[in-house]
């Protein structure tokens, strides 16, 4: 399968997770990453993770899973030498993907004019906490600060308790979706008129336009958003219900669903109950509802409640450890996981997420491991015209 971005060249200056997966999206389509990476420290993710041996081989779990299949080159863009190759890079790109505070690479002599002008056909992509623009711009943000102002937080939880973030650093992987998303509508345009686009990602406005309902609630009917702990606020029953051995998720959202789930549970009397007759009633009265289902379904286990739900295309899926969500037959059959070279002595490979996209029925795979520090330096100035003298005296500059 011939990836569909093969043939384009993506400059990754990015660190941690944002912008790497924004460029690691990229490179599972076919486009030809290269990270560049400060000499002697590279991108701070090296050394994060909770697997030592990793980290002392700037491995780090938090590395390896989004820059498999990158190929890194080091540079230092403080020195003259350093930024002498940056340009050519430039020249040589597709795509420039930057995660620095904003006005970072103007104050090294890059600025989107520059760059522009050196190269017209250059996707400029720049992702921050709050965008170029706007009071916030110069704030420094990680993925927890985000939650907490997009309002994200404020709406997760049990109705008693407090704010909770999402335990996943949830804003950094949207503003990575997005960065690819719009990079890859650039280069549509880029092939229809030849001209190049400055891409401006901010990771605030992206985690508030994916709040979806909550958002719309609010600019709409004025109501405020409400935490609902694991149950849906737009339906009843929909939510994580306990069982006779543990806990299971049903959506049951239409009228069908709701006397479907009554039928199967062995509660068709709920349906004439006029606590439920509609949506709007089951919603005022979620608590009796749920105990009246809770009580039916404590008569069997999770696995036999979701297979007899199944079958009358009501959804309803087990609530799994990560672990055994890993190893579910679909995320196998589907190919999602795939082991790639690592080349230490005591790790040999690795195991990386790819995508949840098929290109015409094959699933995505980096193309190798995840580089180390500078692997890839030399290859890659060669390929855009540098000697071996040029590049032996980059070294002796300590430029590369």
């Amino acid at each position: 399968m011939v990836g569909l971005l093969e043939g384009v060249r993506v400059l990754d200056v990015t660190t941690v997770l944002a912008g790497p997966f924004a460029a690691y999206q990229l490179g599972l389509l076919g486009a030809d990453v290269v990270k560049v990476e400060i000499p002697g420290a590279g991108d701070l993710a090296r050394d994060m993770g909770d697997d030592e041996y990793l980290k002392s081989h700037s491995m780090g779990a938090a590395f390896v899973a989004q820059n498999s299949g990158k190929r890194s080159v080091t540079i230092d863009l403080k020195s003259a030498g350093g930024r002498e190759v940056f340009a050519r890079l430039v020249d040589h790109a597709d795509v420039l993907v930057e995660n620095m505070r904003p006005g970072v690479l103007d104050r090294l002599g890059f600025s989107w004019t520059v760059l522009h002008e050196r190269n017209p056909a250059l996707i400029y992509c720049a992702v921050s906490g709050f965008g170029q623009t706007g009071p916030l711009a110069d704030r420094a943000a990680y993925d927890q600060i985000i939650q907490g102002l997009a309002g994200m937080a404020a709406i997760t939880g049990e109705p008693d308790g407090g704010p909770l973030r999402v335990g996943f650093p949830i804003c950094d992987t949207l503003g990575g979706y997005a960065a690819a998303m719009a990079i890859s509508a650039a280069l549509v345009r880029r092939g229809r008129d030849g001209v190049g686009t400055f891409l401006d990602v901010s990771m605030l406005e992206t985690a508030v336009t994916a709040m979806g309902w909550a958002v719309s609630e609010q600019l709409i009917t004025g109501k405020d958003a409400r935490r609902h702990g694991n149950h849906n606020a737009a339906s009843s029953p929909s939510g994580t219900f306990r069982t006779g051995d543990g806990l299971l998720n049903i959506a049951a959202n239409t009228q069908v669903q709701f006397e479907s789930v009554c039928r199967v549970v062995g509660r068709l009397d709920l349906v004439d109950d006029p606590r439920f007759a509609t949506r709007m009633d089951r919603k005022r009265n979620r608590a009796a509802l749920t105990a009246e289902l809770e009580s039916a379904l404590a008569a069997k286990g999770s696995t036999e409640w979701e297979a007899e739900l199944a079958t009358v295309s009501v959804p309803a899926g087990l609530v799994l450890s990560l672990a055994d969500a890993l190893d579910q037959e679909q995320i196998r059959t589907r190919e999602l996981i795939h082991e790639v070279e690592l080349g230490l002595a005591d790790r040999a490979t690795v195991s990386v997420v790819g995508s949840g996209v098929h290109v015409d029925g094959v699933s995505l795979v980096p193309r190798s491991g995840p580089p180390t520090l500078g692997h890839d330096t030399e290859a890659v100035l060669y390929e855009i015209g540098f000697s071996a003298d040029e590049i032996e005296r980059l070294r002796d500059e300590r430029a590369i």
